[in-house]
């Protein structure tokens, strides 16, 4: 078989992530090219908050009536995923609209909420995005690094089988790095 181009290790994700969140015993057969590389970098930038958020111990309900800004981070954090999936696509002149993604990626991690209560949490969450990506600080820098390299290991694990890592075991390094964000929020 030949080399994955690295759309297609997307595709091939979102539909790995789907079969698995949707396990009902039944699996169709997958058909890589009914998928979209940008709405798979949606799909998995929105899953591995959730699931970030999740090994993270965060309690996004609870955050919505007492810490609502925490949600604007998750949507910074969503954002940087989805920046660091959607990079390599450009060598494959595959360009990501992201001020879709950002209301694609909030609609879905916040489905349930206003429009208004979105739109604040959407502002806010890109102002947190730009000033995380924009920061010249040496800890934003690695920071950046550190989720770039965690997001890449996490689609070679799911799509290589030589990779050295199982996906499962990337998938803790999200929630340490969602928490180490929330605590720069929480002290800023």
């Amino acid at each position: 078989m030949s080399e994955m181009t690295y759309s297609q290790r997307l595709k091939l994700m979102h539909a790995i992530s789907l079969a698995e969140t949707f396990d009902d015993g039944a699996k169709a057969a997958i058909d890589l090219e009914s998928f979209d590389a940008v709405d798979a970098a949606h799909y998995l930038a929105s899953f591995l908050t959730f699931k970030a958020i999740h090994e993270a111990g965060r309690q996004p309900g609870l955050e919505l009536q007492e810490n609502f800004d925490m949600l604007s981070v998750y949507q910074a954090y969503a954002l940087l995923v989805f920046a660091f999936l959607t990079m390599p696509l450009a060598q494959e002149d595959i360009t990501p609209d992201y001020q879709a993604a950002q209301i694609t990626i909030a609609k879905t991690l916040f489905a349930g909420i206003s429009d208004a209560q979105l739109m604040e949490i959407i502002e806010s969450g890109l102002h947190k995005f730009k000033l995380i990506g924009d920061a010249e600080v040496e800890h934003w820098a690695e920071f950046r690094e550190n989720i770039d390299k965690v997001t890449v290991s996490f689609v070679i694990a799911g799509t290589d089988d030589d990779s050295p890592h199982d996906k499962e075991e990337v998938l803790p390094i999200f929630g340490q790095l969602l928490s180490q964000l929330c605590e720069a929020f929480e002290q800023g």
